[in-house]
């Protein structure tokens, strides 16, 4: 029962691992490249320090 969940589990993740290595190739070979700096959420918690 586990060596059927482990391996299916394995083959999903490489499955995942795959498809992230494909859409960072169609990423790097995009002509609409654009970069946007998203804040993270311990920067939204976090107010600005004014000095």
């Amino acid at each position: 029962m586990y060596s059927i969940l482990f391996n299916k589990m394995t083959d999903i993740i490489e499955e995942i691992q795959q498809i992230q290595r494909q859409t960072e190739e169609m990423y790097i070979h995009s002509k609409d490249r654009e970069l946007i700096l998203l804040q993270s959420y311990k920067d939204l918690e976090q107010p600005e320090k004014k000095e």
